[in-house]
């Protein structure tokens, strides 16, 4: 490898411009002229050995830069990131160089057989790896500290002199995937691996998901529809409903961690060795030694870091979730409030205001989970965590805690302390169908008409430029640059576990709840390619072998709607009726049931293999093989 990057040049005939860089207005010339040239340096001399080109505007700002780099170059990049590629014996393996010959459809000549997603994502990770050698400062910007080690786009981020890092759309290639994914209405998949040659794994999977969800519903939307038309209120034909639905939410979880793993070994990332994480960009401390690396970096007290999460977000988030809780109780003021109006009067207009408080509610619920990220990612963020995984994971507990507070607590209020299964119903459905409305316009209608309007005025402006640059390409940095970025897949996922708790909670109440999630589901797909397409910058390719966290997430939930379907069912009349007697034999059995589907389902978890048998032997055969090559070394 080293000898590699000794013959490498920066010198590339045909400039393919991958990344934007985009600095603050007017920043000092002596700060571009340091950064440019650490960009192409060699790599012996720390510098990224990329290729960069300023964009020519026609005001003379200079202050937007491409960024691309020699095939050879992306090839080695590819190594070094521990690109996985499938090889000519159809196996999968880490990406070497000086091996390059054994790789499927590698040429000397193919510059397709890197994606140009993967080509991006090898930019910024040596973007993000340019790192400070002797330099005390930012030149230009004392105030801008640096220490030996401290990635310098981190710190230029942070100061506000690099706007914005982006990849730039293919123009071609993003009209091809919109007309196949969708540009047409049809029924049948979505093109996964084109997706995920486009923007990477991380979206891709998520797509992979939410369609694999959309199927799994499919079952329990055709099994509700006659449940609801022909026994609404005969609980105890719900039995084998609720079973059902308590083996499903089981069975389809375990069955897409083997179909994430089929997926994500074809993509390679389910070989791909983690990177070892750097310190978030918004970490900060006092600077001190990283015994791992021992490199220079700041250093936090881990004591001030948990006394700020206790002392302070532990007690705001319970603080929160008493305001949920007040908020739910006046909701159900409105709720008598509208019941005693329709009483009074029994008219068409009296029963549709039966539907206005759990519509104002679901309303108040959007808003209030809106704001409580905001508040979320701000606490979260003061805690101060060095790494972003750890950030990551706090911020996801802290909202779903809330979220799942905020919008399941009046439903078990009304099921478990009020008892009437008519209003449990009736708040179900409107909960479940104002928030997939409200999403829908908020995630997806709103800012495509926002960005459709925004093009219009740019394309104006850009018709008046003169300049001697290729017109298209200033055009679509302009237009790219002014685009909203897309901040990650947390959002839809957050969505699709809200919609997996409204249908598995309460399957024996309300049986159409999978049919309005299909259906959302549906329209969803198509809302989420366009805002991908259409409304978002183009994101990072970021590899990746599961959902995460969410899996667990989604499994926590499965487990919960055990629990309150098995109390509703013991509620219902009709199994009552069964011990007249002894209201604690009631209780009893349906503990025990619980318990027995409890176990049934940890056993199907255990039973089922997470990885299929061909994957999990192709995996050990590497593992193997790399055992063997380590004893002749």
């Amino acid at each position: 490898m080293a000898e590699s990057w000794s013959f490498l040049d920066t010198f590339e005939a045909n400039f393919r411009p991958l990344v934007v860089i985009e600095l603050a207005k007017g920043t000092k010339e002596e700060t571009i002229k340091w950064l440019t040239k650490r960009i192409v340096d060699k790599k012996a001399n720390g510098g990224a050995q990329l290729l960069v080109k300023p964009l020519a505007m026609e005001n003379g700002d200079e202050n937007i830069y491409l960024v691309g780099a020699s095939h050879l170059r992306l090839l080695l990049g590819a190594e070094a990131v521990g690109l996985v590629k499938e090889c000519n014996d159809n196996s999968m393996r880490t990406f070497t160089y000086s091996s390059r010959k054994t790789f499927k459809d590698f040429a000397d000549d193919n510059h397709n057989f890197l994606t140009m997603a993967e080509c991006q994502y090898i930019i910024k990770h040596e973007l993000e790896n340019l790192r400070a050698k002797d330099e005390k400062m930012i030149p230009g910007y004392p105030q801008a500290k640096l220490y030996p080690g401290k990635s310098i786009v981190r710190r230029l981020l942070t100061s506000g002199i690099l706007v914005q890092i982006f990849p730039l759309h293919d123009r071609e290639e993003l009209k091809k995937l919109r007309h196949s994914w969708y540009g047409r209405v049809k029924v049948g998949y979505q093109p996964l691996d084109e997706i995920r040659c486009y923007f990477g794994e991380t979206i891709a999977l998520y797509f992979g998901f939410l369609e694999y969800f959309t199927f799994a519903l499919i079952p329990m939307a055709v099994i509700g529809i006659p449940y609801y038309v022909f026994a609404w209120e005969d609980y105890d034909k719900y039995v084998m409903f609720a079973t059902f639905n308590l083996l499903w939410s089981t069975v389809i979880l375990e069955v897409w961690k083997r179909i994430c793993a089929i997926m994500t070994y074809h993509w390679g990332t389910l070989l791909m060795k983690r990177q070892f994480e750097e310190p978030r960009p918004g970490f900060h401390g006092v600077l001190g030694i990283n015994p791992v690396t021992g490199r220079e970096e700041p250093v936090y007290s881990s004591i001030k870091r948990q006394l700020r999460i206790y002392l302070v977000s532990l007690p705001f988030v319970c603080l929160c979730l008493y305001f949920s809780l007040y908020v739910m109780m006046i909701y159900f003021d409105l709720e008598q409030w509208a019941l005693d109006y329709h009483e009074e009067n029994e008219s068409t207009f009296s029963s549709l205001m039966l539907f206005v408080p759990s519509i104002i509610y679901a309303v108040v619920i959007e808003i209030m989970n809106r704001i409580y990220r905001y508040a979320a990612e701000f606490l979260t963020s003061w805690e101060n965590h060095r790494l972003e995984s750890s950030y990551q994971n706090h911020l996801i507990l802290k909202v779903l805690v809330f979220n799942f507070l905020n919008c399941f607590a009046s439903l078990f209020y009304i099921a478990f302390v009020l008892f009437d299964m008519k209003l449990l119903r009736q708040s179900l459905a409107t909960l479940l169908i104002t928030s997939q409305i409200l999403n829908q316009f908020a995630e997806s209608l709103l800012p495509y008409w926002l960005q459709k309007r925004h093009k219009k005025r740019m394309k104006k402006r850009m018709c008046s430029l003169k300049t001697d640059t290729d017109l298209s390409l200033v055009e679509q940095v302009n237009l790219e640059k002014e685009m909203g970025t897309y901040f990650g897949t947390f959002d839809d996922y957050l969505e699709l576990f809200l919609q997996f708790g409204y249908v598995s909670l309460f399957s024996c109440v309300y049986p159409l709840a999978a049919v309005f999630a299909v259906l959302n589901n549906i329209t969803e797909i198509y809302s989420d390619a366009l805002k991908m397409c259409r409304v978002y910058k183009r994101p990072f390719a970021e590899p990746t072998a599961n959902i995460g966290v969410w899996q667990l997430a989604f499994e926590t939930m499965s487990v919960i709607s055990v629990v309150t379907n098995c109390i509703l069912i013991g509620m219902s009349p009709q199994v009552n009726a069964l011990f007249p007697d002894s209201k604690m034999d009631l209780i009893l059995i349906v503990a025990l049931v619980e318990h027995l589907l409890l176990a049934i389902k940890f056993i199907m978890a255990f039973v089922i293999p997470d990885k299929p048998r061909d994957i999990q032997m192709k995996l050990a055969k590497l593992e193997f093989e790399s055992l063997e090559a380590l004893k002749q070394q």
